[in-house]
C-alpha cells in the first residue's frame, strides 16, 4: 500500500472526522474526497481552525500521537481582554486544568503576546463587543490534551474567542487558504514548510 499524506486548513465549524453524528454536521468529507484508508492525525475541535494532517501512514500517526515524543504544535489564540505578563508567565510555567475530570498540570510551554496576525477572516466572525478589548497569544505546546489551549487560557483569566493551529513541528500553514488541501511526499513533510509544496 502506498502511503499518502495530506495537509488541510480545517475551517471553523467542521468536525475532525468523516462521520456525521447528526445530519447538520460538517465533516472532513465535505471538504475533499479523501481516500478511504486516510485518517486525521489527532484532532482540532469543531470551534478551532488550522493545520490538520491526514495520512494512512500508521507509523507517522503513532509518532505524532505518542506523548513521549513531545512534538511541538503552535497555536494563535485571540483572547478576551488585554494579556498580562503574569498570565503569560503562568502559561509558560504550566497551569492546572481538568483532564478527564482530574486535575492535570500542563508541561512548560512557549507563550508570548503577538500583534494581530494576518489570518483569513473566520466564517462566521467572532462576536464583536466594543467595550471588551481582545488580544492575541502565540502558544507552543509539546502535548495535546483535549481542548488544552482553551482550558489553559481560561485558567489564567483570558477566554479564547478564536483558535488557529498554525504549525506542527516545522510544518506551517503559511499561505494556505481556509479549506484548502495539499498533498505531498513523506520526505517533504517536516523538511519544508507548506509554501514550498506547490
Amino acid at each position: 500500500m502506498a502511503f499518502q499524506y495530506f495537509v488541510l486548513y480545517k475551517p471553523y465549524g467542521y468536525l475532525s472526522q468523516f462521520t456525521k453524528e447528526i445530519p447538520s454536521h460538517q465533516t472532513l468529507a465535505d471538504l475533499h474526497d479523501f481516500p478511504n484508508e486516510v485518517y486525521p492525525v489527532g484532532r482540532l475541535d469543531k470551534d478551532s481552525e488550522g493545520l490538520l494532517i491526514l495520512t494512512n501512514d500508521k507509523r507517522l500517526t503513532d509518532y505524532l500521537l505518542n506523548p513521549q515524543n513531545k512534538h511541538q504544535r503552535t497555536y494563535l489564540a485571540q483572547v478576551e481582554g488585554v494579556l498580562t505578563p503574569s498570565a503569560i508567565q503562568q502559561l509558560q510555567e504550566g497551569v492546572t486544568i481538568k483532564v478527564n475530570k482530574k486535575a492535570y498540570t500542563t508541561l512548560p510551554a512557549k507563550a508570548k503576546s503577538v500583534e494581530v496576525p494576518s489570518l483569513p477572516q473566520r466564517d462566521p466572525p467572532i462576536r464583536y463587543r466594543a467595550a471588551i478589548p481582545t488580544s492575541w497569544l502565540q502558544l507552543t505546546l509539546i502535548e495535546g490534551k483535549n481542548r488544552q489551549v482553551r482550558k489553559m487560557c481560561a485558567k489564567v483569566g483570558f477566554p479564547v474567542l478564536r483558535l488557529v493551529r498554525t504549525q506542527i513541528e516545522e510544518l506551517k500553514l503559511r499561505d494556505m487558504k481556509v479549506g484548502e488541501v495539499r498533498t505531498f511526499e513523506k520526505k517533504e513533510l517536516f523538511d519544508h514548510d507548506l509554501s514550498s509544496l506547490e
